[in-house]
């Protein structure tokens, strides 16, 4: 059995079992739900617990995208293609084997089935917490959105209750994917669409066991009873998250698992406010194995006698961005105002927000449109130019007269209470300043910054907010024109959204529609530039910076084989292992 494995001094190359992995940091998991779990920090401790139809294998060098950007089989069996019947002659019908022995920690434990990884999807839209990124399966699923429809008007003005949700998911189907036994899965598209491994990778098509129909989704009552088919259960998880303890999963077994290993004992996660000199200090000294999350400790700088691998990032994020709160009945409906939102636009200081960011060691630059550079549909495209980036305040304050706010305005700013987000909200308050625009903030955690505030419409339309500044990074990099686009701008108003404003123009959904249908390459790519000039017309987001995706170079000196998985942006926690283990 692969978790009964001793707790030994690796020789040299030699992988090591045993011993408890710490982290430490200001990262903080939205959700432990998979149906609603999308921030960086929750996917990083999901590597650990779950497991998805497609993954990604950790890598060394960020540099191979053929390897660090393909999909390769988790629960499937393999690869579905037209040769060998997993993929039928029209490329609509996806027919997926899933592996044998595969096992729930349930009591007693059980096969994961087909029919878990059903279940799995029909909670997607769950009232409670749901998907942020819903619409890569409603625009690709035969049924998705008629589905996801019902489940919405099914619950307007009802109570979601476990038992009211697992009765409405049980009792209808989608039309488009079914179990036809056990063991296979077919999926029915509503029409060809090359990315759709990528979409099965994502982290929302883990399955969930019938257990969690007893529950409300992502409620504590849930996260104190997640079952695991990955290689670590959670063994405790107390104050909202703040710590939490995973433990190796005592039936699962490496031979059905072609991508995680299970060479720690338990994996020790506690979030914490220290600056990045006394992070660094404590892996230095050995209290700290990896700070958590990512952008805690600058990712290049390896300590003597570290593994160095080569300095090489996916692609970009667009990170940092400013979004406004469309929904907000603030200051006279303010941000529902184009001319305040340009005025915000023109007199933001980019290159000062980039000079924050240069502590982290990693490549950035201005953006001036939605979509980033390295991912489909970006082109160099600025509609509202400033001198150098650096922010024209008086092109600001006039548009600011124009909307009839000459004499000043007052908005609600949600702000993460974290060292480097607190500067860049500082900077963007500077500028703001200049215009006769006050930010009146809101603190809130890392966790609670993506899980409620933000992800929350009703909280939106409450006023809770009326800016923030989110970063989002590409769900997968390579073949990606829809990865930006969709979470962000695509009508989507349910709790969970990534479409934090509420930005709804359906001129920019048929567009979307367009580019995900269109089969040739550079006809989608000239679709997906288009949702990004008609939607920068709207300005529902300030685009700020292009920022390198990467992940944490710096660990503590006894982490081993530190290799990286860049769609959760960290060090593989269960392919490492320690030395010494105690």
């Amino acid at each position: 059995m692969a978790s009964t494995a001793p707790e030994t001094t690796a020789r040299p190359g030699a992988p090591g079992y045993g011993g408890t992995l710490r982290l430490r940091g200001p990262g903080g998991v939205d959700h432990i739900d998979t149906a609603s779990a999308y921030y960086a920090t929750s996917a990083q401790i999901l590597r650990a617990l779950s497991r998805h139809l497609f993954a990604y294998p950790a890598q060394d060098d960020l540099s191979a995208p053929g390897a660090a950007f393909t999909p390769a089989p988790d629960l499937a069996a393999e690869i579905p293609t037209v040769d060998n019947g997993g993929i039928s002659a029209d490329l609509r019908t996806y027919t997926i084997r899933l592996r044998e022995g595969v096992r729930w920690d349930s009591a007693p434990p059980r096969e994961v089935t087909a029919h878990d990884v059903v279940r799995g999807f029909k909670r997607l839209p769950n009232p409670v917490s749901g998907a942020g990124a819903l619409p890569y399966f409603t625009s690709t699923i035969e049924g998705m959105r008629e589905y996801c429809d019902a489940y919405r008007d099914a619950f307007a003005g009802a109570e979601p209750t476990a038992a009211a949700m697992a009765a409405f998911q049980n009792s209808h189907d989608i039309a488009g994917l079914r179990a036809v036994d056990d063991l296979t899965l077919e999926f029915r598209l509503k029409g060809p669409a090359n990315d759709f491994l990528n979409i099965l990778a994502t982290g929302f098509t883990a399955p969930a066991p019938v257990e969690y129909d007893a529950h409300i989704p992502d409620s504590m009552d849930f996260r104190r009873r997640t079952l695991s088919c990955a290689p670590y259960r959670l063994a405790h998880y107390s104050d909202g998250g703040m710590e939490i303890l995973l433990e190796r999963n005592p039936v699962w077994r490496q031979e059905t698992d072609p991508i995680r290993g299970q060479y720690v004992e338990r994996i020790e996660i506690k979030v914490t406010d220290l600056p990045v000199p006394e992070m660094e200090r404590l892996m230095d000294e050995g209290e700290v194995d990896l700070a958590w999350s990512y952008t805690a400790v600058s990712w290049d700088r390896p300590k003597p006698g570290q593994e160095a691998p080569p300095r090489s990032y996916p692609g970009f994020a667009i990170n940092p961005y400013l979004v406004f709160n469309l929904r907000s009945p603030n200051s006279g409906r303010a941000t529902s105002d184009l001319r305040v939102r340009k005025a915000i636009a023109y007199a933001i200081d980019k290159v000062a927000i980039g000079e924050i960011l240069d502590a982290l060691d990693a490549p950035n630059l201005p953006l001036h449109s939605v979509i980033p550079a390295g991912s489909i549909g970006h082109r160099e495209y600025n509609p509202y130019p400033t001198p150098g980036d650096r922010g024209d305040p008086a092109k600001a304050r006039e548009l600011l007269a124009e909307a009839g706010y000459g004499d000043g305005l007052t908005l609600i700013a949600a702000v993460r209470k974290i060292g480097i987000h607190l500067k860049v909200m500082e900077c963007v308050a500077a500028s703001l300043a200049e215009i006769g625009v006050t930010l009146d903030w809101r603190h809130y955690t890392q966790a609670e910054y993506y899980g409620s505030a933000l992800s929350d419409p009703e909280a939106g339309r409450a006023g809770a907010w009326d800016i923030a500044e989110p970063g989002f990074t590409p769900d997968w990099f390579g073949n990606n024109g829809r990865v930006i686009v969709q979470p962000l701008l695509q009508s989507n108003d349910v709790p969970g959204t990534t479409n934090y404003g509420g930005y709804s123009n359906p001129e920019v959904d048929a567009l979307i529609e367009r580019a995900l249908q269109e089969p040739d390459p550079a006809r989608a790519e000239e679709l997906w530039h288009q949702v990004d000039v008609r939607a920068m017309e709207d300005l529902p987001l300030v685009p700020i910076l292009s920022f390198a995706a990467m992940t944490s170079r710096y660990h503590g000196s006894r982490v081993r084989n530190p290799v990286h998985v860049p769609q959760i942006e960290f060090f593989d926690i269960t392919n490492l292992w320690l030395d010494p283990a105690s």
